[in-house]
Order: structure tokens, then sequence, then C-alpha cells
């Protein structure tokens, strides 16, 4: 069967798979060749027991570099796991109130959403609607407005309070 996509491109090219006339040379030890027909960088990466691995492939003509692939995949691999250790993902924590929600019930989410802030997490709070409530915004936003009375020591608005749907809410950010 004939696929109209292209290939997935699965890294660089090596050895036998550079189909191109000329490479800019690059030796084990940095050295630059300059431009060297294909067939004689490889003979030279073979000669040393090693791969030419192709790492510029958009630059005319591509750039080649004799290494071992093994390794340089290793070291690769190595760099994106360093990589993704550093980044730091944002959790958001979620707090949802009713309506309805009596005066208690109310204190126990604002501690939950106070306790979220100190960790460093960043709280969405949540009015749900059922039915006909919907028609009461005015309760809800009166009820946004207070979490953002109560937590404006610990947390500052991010997103202000919006209605979509059955819902209306707001995200908090840690000072």
């Amino acid at each position: 069967m004939i696929m109209d996509r292209p290939v997935e491109n699965r890294g660089p090219r090596i050895n036998d798979r550079i189909r191109v006339r000329e490479v800019r040379l690059i030796t084990e030890d940095g050295e630059q060749l300059g431009v060297v027909p294909t067939d004689a960088a490889l003979a030279r990466a073979k000669e040393k027991g090693l791969d030419l691995v192709e790492v510029a492939a958009e630059s005319r003509p591509p750039v080649c570099k004799i290494m071992d692939f093994g390794k340089f995949k290793y070291e690769t691999k190595l760099k994106k796991r360093q990589a993704a250790k550093k980044q730091h993902k944002v959790v958001t924590k979620e707090v949802r109130i009713r309506p309805k929600t009596g005066e208690h019930d109310f204190q126990v989410k604002l501690r939950q959403a106070k306790g979220f802030l100190e960790k460093g997490f960043k709280v969405q709070v949540n009015v749900l609607f059922r039915g006909r409530e919907r028609m009461h915004a005015d309760i809800a936003k009166s009820h946004l407005d207070r979490v953002q009375s109560e937590l404006e020591q610990v947390g500052k608005i991010e997103t202000p309070p919006r209605l979509e749907g059955y819902r209306m809410f707001m995200i908090v950010a840690p000072k």
C-alpha cells in the first residue's frame, strides 16, 4: 500500500544512508577537513572503526562527523533526560463550590485552597451550577469575590471570574 505521508524522521542519517555526493567533514577530534566526497568520508570513518553521522542535514553540503554512533545516541538521551529534570511542571489543583454551599463547608474549601497556594500550586476555584441555578450567576460571583478577598494574602488572581456553561471559575496563582 502506498502512503501519501512522508516517512518519519528517525534521527540523523549514518554511514550508507547518507546519499549525497559531497559532505562537509569533521573528524572525531573536531578538526574540519572541508568538503570531501561521501565515499572518501565513509572510507575514512570505516578505517578508524567509527561511523559517519550527519549532524546538520539542512546545510548544503550536509555536515557529517566521524564518531561512535552508539555513544552519540547515549549522550543525546542523557542530555534530554537532564533537560526534562530541569523543567518545572505547574500543577493546578481544583476546589469546587456550589451556589448553595453552607458557611462551614465554604470555610473548609477556603482552607484547602490556602494550603494548596502555600505549597506552590495554582488553584482553580469552580462554582458549579445545576439546572436553573445558572440564572443566579450573581451568587456565584459573590462566592468568587469572597474567595478572592480571603486569598489575597497568599495568592493573586491569574484568571478573573468567568462563566462557561454550567460553571463559573477563576484561577489563583501563588504569590
